[in-house]
């Protein structure tokens, strides 16, 4: 399509409902290929591209879990019961031979519990007077050992394929041996900043002039996420240097995203040079903030013409390029997770679109989840998003808001292990 000339409008007035959004762009997406060996403490987000199996069991001996004494056999003794204490098992130095009947040892936590001993008393229910032992206080039924396989077992599946690692995967995978990972290869992003208004941080402003935010603002949260980006344009709104740019970041990368110009005005260029370079599968969100977003391919490679007012831009990186760049991963498709919650105060709004509007976490001393929402929710005003742990999910259909309204909410933290 010609610059310039009338585009038509399959896509809707009011746009594509999100969930409908994601739907289609997850269809159209299909994970890249290759993957890559990195050392363990190097796989931190990353996905993994084959199952992890465990090659031997984990600890791989009985252990006791208690500071304390293995005595000879698995009878629950009572008070006043006397054994002779013959050796010490020790962390990495266990007691070689195996106890007769009578016989006890001294153990600490972690270490070999010896052949013929299935209890380890914890040390405050003895005593101790020189070899000998006594039972003091009942033991109960719990004989304080970690069995061999109790973390692991050979050929046991400790990571599925397609799982993005954890803190808490790094660390049992290194408990159970593993030194290298094969991990699926990481998307290449390419992003596209368009508009004559902007200014790098930092240079002096003139009329009508607005320092350039899109960019630092989606790489943070890329970065949050888990991806980088690879290639960076900041571009006027002149269609041969936009198009030129498009090109590039298409021949370059595995995912092209621009922030502005895929609107109706006279200055938006990117979603009519996207249809001439490839295609606009669809165009408008229903959706407040994020109506003027694109979605297509350019030469081949997956497009997202995010809005370019910020909010806008970074609440639709979250709620539709975050997934696409999952399901390119090769990862388990994780979106955030939602939960009830009462409003504070009250909140203006008119209805008309389904809204995401940025809010606090406030939880009571009775446990209530209360969202505390403040200031101004306008879709250029990046101060919304400070502070947030939700986007509240408002229907299109609600108008003023009470408090005490309930809402779902999508909780805008990332998990700790």
């Amino acid at each position: 399509m010609a610059i310039g000339s009338v585009m038509l409008e399959p896509y809707g007035r009011e746009g594509l409902p999100l969930g409908q959004a994601r739907t289609q762009i997850l269809a159209a997406i299909k994970p890249l290929s290759g993957s890559e060996i990195l050392p363990l403490m190097q796989a931190l987000g990353r996905t993994t591209a084959a199952p992890v199996i465990a090659s031997a069991a984990v600890p791989g001996f009985r252990a006791s879990i208690m500071d304390g004494y293995a005595i000879a056999g698995a009878a629950e003794p009572e008070p006043g019961a006397l054994w002779c204490l013959v050796g010490v098992s020790a962390a990495g130095a266990p007691h070689g031979a195996a106890l007769r009947p009578g016989e006890a040892v001294r153990i600490l936590t972690g270490a070999v519990v010896p052949e013929g001993s299935d209890r380890v008393l914890p040390q405050e229910l003895v005593a101790a007077k020189g070899d000998q032992l006594e039972l003091t206080k009942p033991c109960g039924p719990n004989a304080w050992i970690r069995q061999p396989q109790e973390e692991a077992a050979p050929g046991q599946e400790l990571v599925a394929a397609g799982q993005r690692i954890g803190v808490a995967d790094l660390g049992r995978l290194a408990s159970c041996g593993v030194q290298q990972l094969a991990l699926t290869r990481r998307p290449r992003l390419g992003l596209l900043i368009s508009g004559d208004e902007l200014l790098p941080p930092g240079v002096q402003r003139g009329p009508g002039q607005i320092w350039e935010s899109n960019s630092a603002l989606l790489r943070a949260l890329l970065q949050r996420l888990g991806y980088d980006v690879a290639d960076q344009r900041v571009v006027v709104d002149q269609p041969e240097q936009l198009r030129l740019a498009l090109q590039e970041l298409a021949a370059g990368c595995d995912v092209v995203v621009s922030t502005g110009g895929v609107s109706a005005g006279d200055s938006d260029w990117i979603r009519q040079l996207v249809e001439e370079l490839g295609q606009v599968k669809f165009w408008k969100l229903f959706l407040k903030p994020g109506r003027p977003f694109a979605w297509g391919q350019v030469a081949g490679v997956p497009f997202f013409g995010l809005p370019g007012n910020p909010v806008a831009a970074a609440i639709t990186a979250l709620q539709l390029l975050w997934p696409a760049l999952q399901r390119l991963e090769g990862a388990e498709l994780q979106l955030l997770p939602r939960l009830k919650v009462q409003l504070e105060q009250p909140m203006r709004r008119g209805s008309g679109r389904p809204e995401l509007a940025r809010a606090q976490l406030v939880v009571t001393a009775a446990g209530d989840l209360w969202a505390r929402v403040g200031g101004s929710q306008a879709s250029s005003r990046i101060g919304s998003l400070q502070g947030a742990d939700l986007l509240l999910e408002i229907p299109a259909e609600m108008g003023a808001l009470e408090a005490g309204t309930e809402l779902w909410a999508q909780l805008l933290r990332l998990p700790v292990f």
